[in-house]
């Protein structure tokens, strides 16, 4: 597919604005999702750009690899990323790693660890959180919760609260109107029948599954109707595993 008419069709989550909330979605309980983390970026050409982020070490972030940017800074401890709380901690990124093979063109192997220049404290309001074991396959049909910062609707004014909602895992059918789409890599998230999604700024955000974290919020239509494609987290365990091992 031509590049313009891929962007057309495709609209990856991150923020070049102000972050807001997801679609369809709740207000989550303020700090029970306590690995959340909201990236503040500034992108190769200068932008301020946001994306969502989860804890999974003391001194790492797993997010998504279109995040990647001139320099990240990592807010942990945040409900509402405005108002300023004791529970905030505020890390800058030493080195980021995008996925090696991963392509701005198709938006495959989207995926990027963060390691922080220092470790995070662990309190009630910043923790770490599990990742799926190596190629295990979670079967569509499983309800789950997307998490993150992004926005309530297209046009929408923007909250600065988390929010979550919940999203079904379907078929590999579901999303084969995304010309990329890869099922052993990629998960296809959301009922097309409900306005229930993922948006700009909930990029690099977690798909929960049972507490454990599946996927990593990808890329949703512009218009922004269900599904989306996250990355699937168990792919590329072997690959997190090698980089958290050298580091």
């Amino acid at each position: 597919m031509h590049l313009l008419a891929l962007h057309l069709l495709l609209f990856l989550l991150g923020s070049r604005a102000k972050a807001g909330e997801i679609i369809g979605g709740t207000e989550c309980k303020p700090h029970s999702r306590p690995y959340m983390a909201y990236l503040e970026i500034v992108t190769s050409k200068n932008y301020l750009s946001t994306c969502s982020g989860f804890l999974i070490r003391r001194n790492f972030v797993l997010t998504a690899a279109h995040c990647s940017g001139r320099s990240i800074t990592v807010l942990l401890g945040a409900h509402n990323k405005t108002a300023k709380e004791d529970t905030w901690q505020k890390i800058e990124v030493e080195k980021q790693f995008p996925h090696p093979k991963y392509d701005d063109y198709s938006v495959v192997h989207d995926i990027m660890l963060l390691k922080l220049k220092e470790k995070a404290k662990l309190t009630l309001a910043v923790g770490t959180l599990p990742l799926p074991a190596k190629f295990s396959f979670i079967p569509p049909g499983r309800v789950c919760r997307a998490v993150g910062w992004g926005k309530t609707n297209v046009n929408e004014p923007t909250s600065d609260t988390l929010q979550e909602v919940k999203m079904r895992l379907l078929e590999a059918e579901g999303c084969k109107h995304f010309t990329n789409f890869y099922h052993n890599s990629q998960l296809c998230v959301g009922n097309p029948k409900k306005m229930q999604n993922v948006y700009k700024g909930d990029s690099g955000g977690p798909l929960l599954c049972a507490g454990i974290a599946q996927g990593i919020a990808s890329y949703v239509r512009r218009n922004a109707r269900p599904p989306a494609v996250f990355t699937r987290i168990s792919h590329y365990r072997p690959w997190i595993n090698k980089i958290l091992r050298e580091n």
